[in-house]
């Protein structure tokens, strides 16, 4: 289960959208999301949908990579679709039970619903599979960077750095769980059957270990910067300089165009 996880992980391919500007990328993932939200029938949806997936296979990243990651949300998918079967008011009863009623509209919300959710997943990995840590980093200090106006200079890099760190730690400590839930396997663990109070008490003897190895890196990680005489983002120079080009705009463009059809979409359905 948890080597399915490559949320955070970088995958280059050299394809277009790699190529977009990170911050670029930033602001137009925030305004796809913002329309995915706002759709409102299955029309707009089905638009998004289509939008996302020409994105996925622009990025020339392998399918299987963004499929990997469902496994992991899967349970909070069904679970997220079920709560929203039986909240569907008026539309035809197809099954009534006691005080519970599912409908034809509670069908549509559900599915609506979870399509959405799925949306969301797949162009947020989207982002982080086409662009390194470094890169969201420096994208994300640039983006706040009006804040130092204000005297949060220091603050806006120390919190791109956070989040570099925790996207760039996310696949190590992925594969340091997998490692010691083999040891405890090794010894005899049962970490898969029992009831679900026996299957909480087997991750203990996992969580421990995971907790003391995270803490011991990050001593590790906050020495070397020590060592390197790190001392935030003052005086800190780039290797790579973020420009825009033609790929933004059209990038830009594109983006804009699919966000006018989602509105006249709501319009007309």
């Amino acid at each position: 289960m948890l080597k399915d996880i490559t949320f955070g992980q970088y995958f280059d391919s050299k394809s277009i959208i790699h190529r977009i500007d990170p911050r670029n990328k930033i602001i137009l993932m925030i305004l796809f999301i913002v329309f995915i939200f706002l759709s409102q029938n299955f029309f707009a949806l089905l638009l998004a949908c289509a939008c996302v997936f020409s994105v996925i296979l622009v990025s020339k990243v392998p399918l299987k990579m963004y499929l990997k990651n469902m496994k992991a949300i899967l349970p909070v998918l069904i679970f997220t679709a079920i709560i929203n079967l039986f909240y569907g008011e008026g539309g035809k009863v197809l099954l009534s039970f006691w005080f519970i009623e599912i409908t034809t509209v509670g069908i549509y919300k559900s599915l609506f619903m979870a399509l959405r959710i799925l949306l969301l997943i797949f162009i947020s990995s989207a982002l982080t599979y086409t662009t390194t840590p470094n890169d969201l980093t420096d994208a994300i200090e640039s983006l706040l960077s009006p804040l130092r106006f204000i005297g949060l200079g220091s603050a806006v890099h120390i919190l791109a750095m956070m989040m570099s760190i925790a996207l760039r730690f996310i696949p190590t400590l992925i594969e340091e769980a997998e490692k010691i839930m083999n040891a405890q396997k090794a010894r005899g663990a049962d970490l898969e059957n029992g009831t679900l109070i026996e299957r909480v008490k087997a991750l203990i003897p996992i969580l421990i270990p995971l907790l003391i190895s995270s803490v011991r890196r990050a001593y590790e990680l906050a020495e070397a910067m020590e060592c390197r005489c790190y001392n935030g983002g003052e005086g800190k120079t780039r290797m790579k300089q973020m420009h825009l080009g033609l790929i933004d705009l059209g990038s830009c463009i594109a983006v804009v165009i699919m966000c006018s059809a989602i509105i006249l979409c709501n319009i007309l359905f």
